[in-house]
């Protein structure tokens, strides 16, 4: 099976806290920094899992955009799309399982679609961050890989990602991609409203609902829920329910994204 996922690569900077943030004073954590970006998660698990794996993006030409090729490129991944200009940062705080992002997307929002080659998008699945459809260029660049990747015959798949992206601008990006498979938490779904597609929706702890049947969530110690629906994600789109369900354990049960 043959994955792209389109989006963005990130740093991750994990704070995992002891205790609530203080103002104005010293809170102990453990830190963890690494490759990130839904996008390239999805990739990573989705070659953890078996797959063969392409993340296409925009990185940045400096030491940290080095280091995620690196890294990517250990976990099975190929790595396509130009690099130019900072790599994004993303600083997760997570304290007892829950995690609040601050985010710095850097170059790869200015994706253009000129910078594609169609071969990238020759695959049986391409999976879009809904990243993606939130601003331009990107945008417009995710359209192109849309359409080359179902001239491949490709399933497309969309992940709402944020319920602050959904705009009217995102619905309507949205429903031109025309995604088969559509991954969103409830919140993500009433914001973003009717589409003609599959629905997985995630409910965290809870599992998640894929055609009208509820699918419990796997036991697992959580350490750090970051990833944990990009794992979810690559999990379905490579074997289904139960896989999708395998990773995204294995994912809460370790700090950081990635596998």
């Amino acid at each position: 099976m043959r994955l792209t996922s389109f989006g963005d690569v990130l740093l991750d900077v994990i704070v995992r806290l002891e205790r609530p943030l203080v103002a104005g004073d010293d809170t102990r954590a453990e830190t963890r920094t690494g490759p990130g970006g839904q996008a390239a998660n999805v990739a990573a698990w989705a070659a953890s899992l078996g797959a063969q794996a392409r993340f296409v993006g925009k990185r940045g030409a400096d030491a940290a955009g080095e280091l995620l090729a690196r890294e990517l490129a250990a976990r099975g991944v190929e790595l396509a799309g130009p690099v130019f200009g900072r790599t994004g940062v993303v600083v997760s705080l997570t304290t007892a399982g829950d995690r609040t992002m601050a985010s710095d997307r850097g170059s790869a929002p200015g994706l253009l679609a000129r910078e594609l080659d169609d071969a990238w998008f020759d695959c049986d699945v391409l999976h879009v961050s809904g990243y993606a459809l939130a601003q331009e260029p990107i945008a417009s660049a995710a359209a192109r890989a849309v359409d080359a990747a179902r001239t491949r015959g490709a399933t497309v798949s969309l992940d709402v990602s944020a319920w602050s992206l959904v705009d009217d601008a995102f619905r309507e990006r949205a429903t031109t991609t025309a995604p088969d498979v559509v991954f969103a938490t409830e919140q993500e779904r009433e914001a973003l409203g009717p589409l003609a597609a599959r629905w997985v929706v995630k409910h965290g702890a809870g599992g998640m609902t894929v055609d009208g049947r509820d699918w419990p969530a796997r036991s697992a110690e959580v350490v750090d829920t970051t990833g944990a629906g990009d794992a979810l994600a690559a999990g379905f789109l490579v074997g289904g329910p139960e896989l999708a369900l395998e990773a995204a354990a294995r994912c809460c049960a370790q700090l950081g994204a990635m596998p």
